[in-house]
């Protein structure tokens, strides 16, 4: 027998429970009952039975995402991630073509890196711009948007002539990959139930990581290239993105769902019917029918048959609270979304985040600035064969942190009464602590942790409030390619200043430090939760509110 089931039980497994221990396991169960409606806090092992709850609520309508064939949601998440990965290698692979832009163009290094610096400039605060549309438009719009700047930009870097030229294309680039970094998201929380989240999340980290490895390997030889060319690169990500958008505006399905509509018209329809039920047969005969008045059996047809092919791949899917244009509710949600920095779980997040994206600068600095130089002497090819280690130790962290991620929530609720707090997966932060800045002091791997460290971090954000999964990435996007532009600027500085050991043992140290701050996060962050409770509820009754 459970412990949840105990708990709510008068006797114990072998007789009567001794009094006292019953009092004490009902006022444990109240205190449980009660804290069930803060967010983050679930009862995923409901008391009757062992079987999981299923977060959000699933509908009867053929058009809840939760409800698509499997196929269907499968093939919508592998969409999903390929952008997530063409974005990343399209971010990544500039650096790789830096030698040809220098021997060609004159461009030097210290441009090439305030490109990267502009390039996470466009990622995080177009990130911020695109926020409100996806609940006013639907998420089609912001990913054809995004693969538009993608090929804008990638045209523009193919032809890249100035210095100017290459920092402007790097802004197209890096809004292109804003969709990848809240969205994304959003879209698979969309179409999958909460005690996936970790696996889910798992792959994006996995799409990112391929992205972010491959593409200066692919580019790389390229590069060598005596056919093709540096320019190659560019012209590459314009063809690939051009494929993607026609398959996007012909395969890309909407996930927006008005789930509580839904869920709040099946009631009225449920307490409608009992009343009717309940009346006395001679009162029921002086009524009228129902579905002559209301409808709903109308309402319920037309749920069940569903959207048409058209309909679901439209390019707009106005949210039912829209106004005219929208124009002024979305620079009012885009204003709303501010508060979300004042969330303890959004600037973890996007800390540690942001502090892994700074070493992976560190890293990616040093295969682009050092080893095309003595002793070394690199060619394109080969710094981009360097990827290949940080994408198998990416690889193997997905699955820590995605499967494993699922498995260890699952453990730890059971071991908590069934219930589910969202501060679980951060446990699984604590080998990641020793492990990274390992990877970093001994350099040859030293972004291992990529794939790693973001997906616990991810789920714990979406498990700690869950009804702000796209706000919390986007203020979580902001932090963490502010960071990244920061150090992109600087990293070279310090690797001038300080040798390579030097530099790399130090940031070790500091990614060891920015881990750590997982254990007061473990320890308060409930207290965190309970805090902000009214803070977002008022967030979400703000955002779904304004006109």
């Amino acid at each position: 027998m459970s412990d949840a089931i105990r708990l709510n039980s008068p006797a114990g497994p072998f007789g009567p429970a001794n009094t006292a221990n019953t009092a004490n396991a009902n006022v444990e169960h109240e205190a449980y009952t009660l804290e069930l409606d803060l967010p983050g806090t679930e009862r995923i092992f409901p008391a009757a039975n062992g079987e999981i709850t299923l977060i959000p609520s699933p509908t009867d309508s053929p058009d809840d995402p939760l409800n698509w064939p499997t196929w269907r949601r499968y093939w919508h998440a592998f969409l999903v991630l390929f952008i997530v990965a063409l974005t990343a290698a399209t971010s990544n692979d500039a650096g790789t073509a830096g030698n040809g832009m220098n021997a060609q163009l004159g461009i030097s290094w210290d441009d090439i890196n305030t490109a990267a610096g502009v390039l996470f400039v466009g990622i995080g605060y177009c990130s911020l711009l695109l926020s409100p549309a996806p609940f006013l438009y639907g998420r089609r719009i912001s990913y054809l948007l995004c693969l538009l700047f993608s090929i804008v930009g990638s045209i523009w870097f193919a032809r890249v002539q100035t210095v100017q030229d290459n920092i402007w294309n790097q802004l197209f680039v890096g809004a292109s990959e804003s969709c990848a970094e809240a969205l994304a998201q959003l879209s698979l929380s969309d179409l999958f139930f909460q005690h996936h989240r970790g696996l889910v999340l798992g792959l994006y980290i996995l799409a990112t990581s391929i992205g972010t490895f491959l593409g200066p390997l692919i580019a790389g030889f390229i590069t060598d290239s005596d056919v093709l060319g540096w320019r190659w690169v560019g012209w590459l990500a314009v063809i690939i993105s051009g494929a993607t958008l026609v398959v996007f505006l012909f395969g890309l399905e909407e996930t927006s769902f008005d789930r509580k509509s839904v869920l709040q018209g099946q009631d009225i329809q449920q307490q409608t019917k009992q009343a009717v039920a309940d009346r006395p047969l001679e009162e029921k005969d002086q009524q009228p029918r129902i579905d002559s008045v209301s409808s709903p059996a109308d309402e319920e047809s037309g749920r069940k048959q569903g959207k048409t092919y058209f309909q679901r791949i439209a390019l707009i899917t106005p949210s039912p609270t829209l106004i005219g244009s929208g124009f002024k509710q979305y620079f009012r949600r885009m204003w709303h979304t501010l508060r979300i920095f004042s969330f303890p779980a959004v600037l973890y997040s996007g800390l540690q985040w942001g502090a892994q994206d700074a070493w992976l600068t560190f890293y990616l600095t040093v295969e682009e600035d050092n080893w095309y130089d003595a002793p070394w002497n690199y060619s394109d090819a080969a710094v981009g064969i360097m990827n290949v280690p940080t994408l198998i130790g990416a690889c193997i962290g997905c699955i820590y942190g995605g499967w494993f991620s699922d498995y260890f929530v699952m453990w730890m609720a059971r071991r908590n009464h069934g219930v589910f707090e969202a501060e679980s997966r951060l446990w699984l932060l604590f080998p990641v602590a020793i492990i990274a800045p390992a990877g970093l002091m001994l350099f040859g791997i030293g972004s291992d942790k990529d794939g790693t460290g973001p997906g616990p971090i991810m789920a714990y954000l979406q498990d700690a409030y869950p009804d702000m999964v796209l706000e919390g990435m986007v203020g979580v996007s902001v932090i963490n390619n502010t960071i990244a532009c920061i150090f992109t600027f600087t990293a070279q500085y310090w690797l001038d200043a300080e040798s390579l050991s030097k530099t790399f043992i130090a940031i070790g140290v500091l990614s060891f430090g920015f881990l750590m701050t997982t254990a007061p996060m473990i320890y308060w962050g409930k207290t965190c939760r309970k805090l902000t409770r009214k803070r977002y509820e008022n967030f979400l009754r703000i955002r779904d509110g304004i006109l």
